[in-house]
Order: C-alpha cells, then structure tokens, then sequence
C-alpha cells in the first residue's frame, strides 16, 4: 500500500518538471546555394551592391515561441552585414572587396527569449573583373647596343591582376606596332627587335615603345567589362664604333696674302669620331698636294704656310688632308679625307676707278629725246671702270643709284677692267613732264674683300622734249545753262584744256562737233562756247543740248569731253483752249472740265490757273483754280432749281473762262464757253442716249468702241475658221462619197435686217429715231422716218436671229439724218419733243456725226 503512493508521487514530480523545461530554438539547414537558412557555404560575388538583401535567416522554436536573429563579427573586422531581427533579412552594409578578403567570418544566432543558439560561418567572397593589370618594377629602362641583330630579345615586361580565372589572365601588345622598330611576344611579355630593322645611334638615340597590358575579361555588375594598363619602355641605343671620321665646316678654303709670313697659320680643319657615344682620338696629316709649301698640326689640324708668298709657284693649291681614329689599344682604325684649296693673293689695296675719253672722270653728261625705245644704249656715255687688283680684289660690282627701274648697267660684275653701258629699261619713266633732267650716281663696289672699296660717278641725262601728251581736258564734262531768249553770238561757257608739252606742241586748238552743236560756236583759242549770230534758242522746241568739244594740238593728238547745254525756260507763251467758243454739257451733280495748254517749258511758267471772268448770271457756276472743273453752286441741286435762277432761261448758259499761267510777266487768254446742262435721269433713259451724251464731246471716242467690237468678231470668226480646218486635217476617217446640194440661200428679211440696226435701251431711256432729210435723195422705203447712211464700209453681217417680243429696240442714227427723240411704248407720260436741253443735244449729236461721216467715209 505504501507502494503505491510513492509511484505517484515520483511519477507526479515527473510531470511536473517536464511541464516546466523550455527546448532551444534552431536554424534550418537547407544546403549549398539556398538563400535562406542557416548560411552553410553561402558566397556573394564581391561586386554585390550595398543595402542589397543577400540572405534570409530562417528557423525556429519546438514550442512554436516567436524567434529573434542576430549576427555578430569579431571586433578586429569591419561589420559588413545587418539582420532584420525579426524577419531574419541580411543586408550588405560595406562594401566587398575579393582581393583584400576572400572570406567573411560572422557568428549568427536565433533565439526564442529564453534560449539562444550560436552557430559560427564562413561566407565566401567570389571574384568579378574589377581590377586592371599592373605592370611591376616600373620605371622601364633599358640600354641596347645599336649592332643588336634583329629578332633578338631585348627586355621582358612583366603585369598582374589580381582578378581570379579570365579577368586575372594578362596579354600584352605595343600600342603603335606599324611606326615602332620592335615587336612583343603576347603572352610571355618579351621585347624583341622586330625582323628587318635595325637600331642607328647616330639617328636615334633612344626609342619609346608604349605596351599595353589587357586582361581577359568578366562580369562585373552585371555586364562584360575588360580593363587593361599601359607602360612605356625607354630603349636607349648604345653607340658602338661602326663610323668612320668625319671632317666639320666643309668645304675648307684658305687664303695666303702676299705679306703673309712664313709659319703662319691659314687655316684649321676640324674632324671627329663619327661615333658620338663613345668617340676616339684622332689624328691630322697631309697626303698630297702641299709640294713642300704647307704642313699640319696632326693633333690640332691646323695649317700653316712654310714658305714666303712670293715663292709659291701656283695660285691654287689643293692639299688633301687625312684623319684617322686611334683605337683605345692605340691602333688606327678608320679614317677619312677631305680637299683644302688654298689661295694665294695679293693685298687689296687699289679702289675700282672710272675712267672717260680722257682719264679719270667721275662726272658723265648725255643730252637725249624723251621716251627712247626700251632696250636702247645711251652711246653718247664712253665709260670705262678698271680695279688694279688681281684675283678676288679685283672683282667688283656696278650698278645705277638714283630713281629705280629706269636704266640698267651691263655688266653688273667686272673683274679688273670692263667698259660700261647704260641701257633704257623703262621708256615711260623717261619723261621731259615729269623731270627735265635725270641725276644718278654709277656705284662700283668689291664683292669678296673685307675693305669693300668702292668709288661713284654721276652721270647726268639732259632730257628733250618730244610732243608725246595729248591735250587733256579739266573736266571729262561742261554743264552750261542760259537763258532761251539769249541773243545771237551770247557765251555759254568756257572749256579749258592742257597740254603739257613745250610749244610748239603745246599749243592747243578747240573745236566742236555733234548732232547739238549746230547752234553753237567755238573759239579756236580761248575755247570760249558761244551761240550762232542767226540762232534762235526754244526751250520749248529742245530745251537741252548735247555735243562734244575737242582740244587738238599741232600733231594732231586730241582729247574729248562732253557738253551739256540746258535752255533756262522764258514765259513767252500764252495758254491756249482748245476752241476760243466751247459747248460743254454738264449732268446735273458731275463737275464739268476745262483745260488749257501753256507751252512753255518749265514751271511755274507752264502752269495755269482758271477763273471765270463773266457769267450771266453770276451766280450758278464755281470753277477750281487748278483743275479747271466747273461746277454748280452747292445750293442748285435741281433743274427746277436752276430754272428758278434763270426763269426765262432754255437750259443753255454762256461763261466766259480765263487761264492764266504763273510766269512772270504772266499771260491770261480768255474762252467762251457755252454749257447745257441736264439731269442724270434724261441720260439714264437708255445706254446708246448716256453713251452719245458722253461721247458728244468726243465722237472719236465713239468710233473707237465700234472698231473694237468690229475687230473682236473678226478675231473670233478667224479663230473659229482655223479650228474647224485643223480639225478637217487632223481626221482620220474615210467618208464615202457623196453629193453635196447647196440651196441658195435666201436673202434675209428686210425687216429683220433694219431691226438689227435698232439700239436697244433700257427700262428707264428715252429713244431715238431717225426723221428724214428732205435733202437726202436716199431713202429706206420700207420703214417709214428713217433714212439710208451713206455708203461706206459695210459692217459685219448681223446674226440672224428674230427680235423678241416685247422687247424695244433702237436704230442706228446716221450723218444724213437727224436725231429726234421717239417716245417709248411703255412711258405713261410721254415728254414733249421739243425740250430745248433734247434738242441742243440732238442737233449737235447730229453735226458731230455728219462731220465724222464726211471725214472719215464711215458710219455708227
């Protein structure tokens, strides 16, 4: 019994601890290349960007309690990730650098509150391309001797990267391979001189071969990247004896004058190892050519004479001097040569001198024409020059100082003695105008002495006249004004010419010619311009006058200029009307125009201004001053109006029109002029009333519109013509044959023919018809009041066509009869015929008509 509870008691405190103990939490452990878990073989590409989440911690609790993350580094490293603590997200917070640390070791932990567990890792650090190679050991210099055969090796470059796989593998190039004497092995680095060429000290010294180092590519940041490095190498060239001497300051000539003392020094040539780098000693001697008169200095190379001047049997000596190398054993080794021509001189010691006819002379006169032919010697100069010297002293030079270009001197290099000519270079330049006499100095002077003697001559040149100038004008053009009313023989003006010539060829004579110089007349002397006894100047006539005028000298060398006369306008003419009595027609509210002509010139002589002098009565008409325009007073505004003014008036005013011109003195004409005046609804009564109305002042106006509209019918009846035989051309087509019956056509209707000579009016127009003419003899007898025209040209044939009903027609007036208003059919209120205003109108219509009719031979 006592068993029993004490099984109980154990098996209840057994309970009661497992009730009470709280297991660790742990991480999944989920293998190679999985992003969450515990971090067992995780690596992260050292290009990985910071703040990039790279891992995610995962676990958990056998009770189910929520879990923290933690992640910890040691305290010697930098901290590189952070963890959420609650989701277990690890981000990367520094930057990751393969080379520097492959591998990261980071403590990581999980924990449920009560119990935390600690594991250790290891994250690798995998490689990208991010590092260039790198040369080592730089500076690269290096010394090469110039005999080095081509192919050899001459240095090795040597570069690394860092980088793992490709991007850590280095080849090599030359940046320049085409303009560079060497080549590089790829892969091993090594330079070698490249196959055909060959190194030269003495053209260049040091070479500079730029090499660039390139690794072979990878990923970084997500994109194939390749880095490369350059260096440069200095290849000095070693100079190595392979030159032979060379002399300095060819070619070499010396001089041995005649007070030259034996012993003396006459020159020193100057060789040396053409080798620069490492050159030898070298040594001077002469081989031939001194014949015992010179020796040299065999370690200075200088020359000197051995003997007196005056016993050198030659003038030229040319020696042949030898250097040679001395090895550094003191053996010689190459050697070189060179000529040495050696003068021996006199002293320079006599001046070039002039010498004439009869000795010395240093002044030389000539008298000669003007503008001789160019290449001409001037014989009257006998110049000689001599120098006493020989040799090299006695050569000297000649030439002409003064004004440049005009003569030269031949020969113009003498060697002791020459005889001078002095020939004409430049014809125009010689010139009697321009300089009477020509001064310049004859300049012989040494050529190859340090003395330069020299010694002048003057040669004076006395010039001639020749008459070689034309007379010149002092204006290419004369203007000349004078009044049109100047007398017969008045001067206009004075025209002056130049000849620069001496008399007699200077001596100048005028005259003139041109279609404008009929009325003018020249002094032959003075070249004064004046008008013809009998000449009657009109400005109105020609008012300007154009001719030209000529200066001629003895010769017969002339000039010509240009005159231009322009007649000063004089008021000598009235204005003029056209008719001293005028009859006008004014329409009631249009202004009516007068004009008068002044022909005068010029104004204000021909400008005219108007006023009316009398008018009965005084008080209906104003005119403009200017223009001419008559008009009604502003207050009559109506025939009634008018008629009011004038009660017993018949339409018909008489007006007495001045013009009056603005000269001075000023001259006026006076004009009657007779106006009827009407309304415009007489003349809106029908188009042929408004056109005779407008035209009856000018009747040519009338026959003008006529012979258009006759000339546009035959233009469009030729047109047609020609289209219709180009068409009958142009077909193609085969008719048969047939016979054609032409009926002769009957002749037109009479009737038809005289309503075609009717005018047509319109709604609101008065007509008019022809009355017969007792004296007429030819009569229409078919229509009764009108009347045959004369014969004339007849017109083109009316269109056929039958008038139209209803509508009024209007007949053609002609010369023979007279015009009379006929009423129209339609008017309720027919106006009476005998209306002074009609009838005026009609009258003078009529006059006009039968004029123009006779005049012309031709009808309306």
């Amino acid at each position: 019994m006592r068993r029993v509870p004490r099984a109980a008691l154990v098996l209840g405190l057994l309970r009661l601890c497992l009730a009470q103990a709280n297991f660790a939490p742990y991480f999944f452990d989920n293998g190679v290349g999985s992003t969450h878990g515990n971090m067992a073989l995780f690596s992260l590409p050292e290009d990985t960007p910071v703040g990039s989440h790279v891992y995610t911690l995962n676990g958990t609790d056998p009770e189910g309690d929520p879990v923290s993350y933690h992640i910890s580094f040691d305290p010697s490293t930098r901290n590189i990730f952070s963890v959420d603590p609650n989701c277990g997200n690890i981000t990367l917070v520094e930057e990751l650098d393969r080379e520097r640390e492959d591998e990261i070791e980071a403590i990581i932990s999980i924990s449920d509150g009560l119990n935390q567990v600690a594991e250790k890792v290891v994250i690798l650090v995998t490689d990208a391309n991010d590092e260039a190679p790198r040369f080592i050991q730089e500076p690269y210099v290096v010394l090469v001797p110039e005999d080095t055969p081509a192919g050899n090796s001459i240095f090795k470059v040597r570069a690394v990267d860092r980088d793992t796989g490709s991007g850590g593998s280095v080849t090599y190039f030359l940046q320049n391979p085409h303009s560079t004497k060497f080549a590089m092995d790829r892969h091993s680095g090594v330079l070698r001189l490249r196959a055909g060429t060959t190194l030269d000290y003495e053209k260049v010294r040091a070479h500079f071969v730029t090499v660039v180092a390139k690794d072979g590519g990878g990923r970084l940041r997500g994109a194939d990247v390749m880095f490369s490095a350059t260096t440069t190498i200095t290849v000095s060239v070693e100079d190595v004896q392979d030159m032979a001497p060379v002399f300095v300051g060819t070619p070499y000539y010396g001089y041995v004058y005649e007070d030259t003392l034996p012993g003396s020094e006459v020159l020193t040539v100057v060789a040396m190892d053409g080798d620069r780098g490492k050159p030898n000693h070298v040594l001077y001697g002469l081989v031939n050519g001194s014949d015992g008169a010179f020796e040299i200095n065999e370690t200075s190379g200088a020359i000197l004479v051995t003997q007196n001047p005056a016993q050198l049997r030659k003038e030229v000596y040319e020696l042949h001097v030898q250097v040679t190398e001395v090895s550094s054993d003191g053996h010689p080794a190459a050697h070189a040569m060179v000529p040495v021509i050696i003068r021996v001189v006199d002293l320079n010691n006599h001046p070039p001198t002039f010498y004439g006819e009869n000795g010395p002379q240093d002044r030389f006169e000539l008298s000669m024409y003007e503008h001789p032919p160019e290449g001409e010697i001037l014989r009257g100069l006998k110049i000689t020059v001599n120098d006493s010297d020989q040799g090299a002293n006695a050569k000297f030079n000649l030439r002409l100082v003064g004004p440049g270009g005009i003569f030269r001197v031949v020969p113009q290099t003498v060697l002791n003695e020459a005889q001078v000519t002095i020939i004409v270079e430049n014809s125009a330049a010689i010139d009697f105008e321009t300089s009477k006499v020509l001064t310049f100095k004859l300049l012989a002077i040494e050529v190859n002495t340090p003395e330069k003697f020299s010694s002048t001559a003057d040669v004076v040149i006395q010039l001639l006249d020749t008459n070689d100038n034309a007379p010149k004008f002092t204006s290419h053009f004369y203007v000349a004004r004078i009044p049109e009313n100047a007398p017969g023989s008045s001067n206009v003006m004075a025209v002056t010419a130049v000849d620069p010539d001496t008399s007699p060829w200077g001596e100048v004579k005028y005259s003139i010619y041109g279609t404008g110089a009929n009325l003018f007349l020249i002094h032959p002397s003075t070249g004064i311009i004046y008008t013809q006894p009998w000449a009657s100047l009109d400005a109105e006539a020609t008012a300007r006058y154009n001719f030209y005028v000529k200066a001629e000298d003895l010769e017969g060398r002339y000039s010509l200029a240009e005159v231009f006369i322009t007649l000063l306008d004089v008021n000598d003419h009235y204005p003029q009307f056209a008719e001293n009595i005028q009859e006008k027609t004014m329409v009631l509210g249009t202004p009516l125009k007068i004009e008068a002509t002044d022909q005068d010139a010029e104004e204000p002589n021909n400008l005219v201004d108007y006023s009316i002098t009398h008018a009965e009565p005084a008080n209906v008409f104003d005119i403009d001053v200017h223009t001419g325009e008559i008009r009604l007073k502003k207050f009559i505004r109506s025939l009634d109006a008018l008629h009011n003014i004038t009660p017993g008036g018949d339409g018909s005013w008489s007006v007495e029109v001045q013009a009056k011109d603005r000269g001075s003195p000023s001259f006026s004409t006076t004009a009657l002029l007779r106006i009827d005046i009407t309304d415009a609804e007489t003349l809106s009564r029908g188009p042929m009333a408004a056109f005779l109305m407008q035209t009856r002042d000018n009747p040519m106006k009338a026959v003008g519109v006529l012979a258009g509209i006759m000339a546009i019918v035959v233009a469009i009846t030729v047109l047609i013509s020609t289209a219709t035989f180009w068409r009958n051309q142009k077909s193609n087509k085969v008719l048969p044959v047939r016979r054609v019956l032409r009926q002769r056509p009957s002749p037109a209707s009479r009737t038809v023919h005289l309503e075609w000579l009717k005018f047509r009016r319109a709604k609101a127009a008065a007509k008019f018809a022809l009355k017969e003419d007792a004296s007429n003899e030819n009569c229409n007898n078919n229509r009764l009041g009108s009347s045959l025209p004369p014969r004339a040209p007849a017109p083109p044939p009316p269109p056929r066509v039958l008038p139209t009903m209803g509508t009024a027609h209007w007949t053609v007036p002609t010369v023979s009869g007279s015009l009379a208003s006929r009423q129209p059919q339609w008017s309720p209120k027919p106006k009476a015929l005998g209306s002074p205003i009609k009838s005026a109108l009609v009258s003078e219509l009529k006059q006009k008509f039968e004029k123009k009719s006779v005049d012309n031979q031709a009808y309306f």
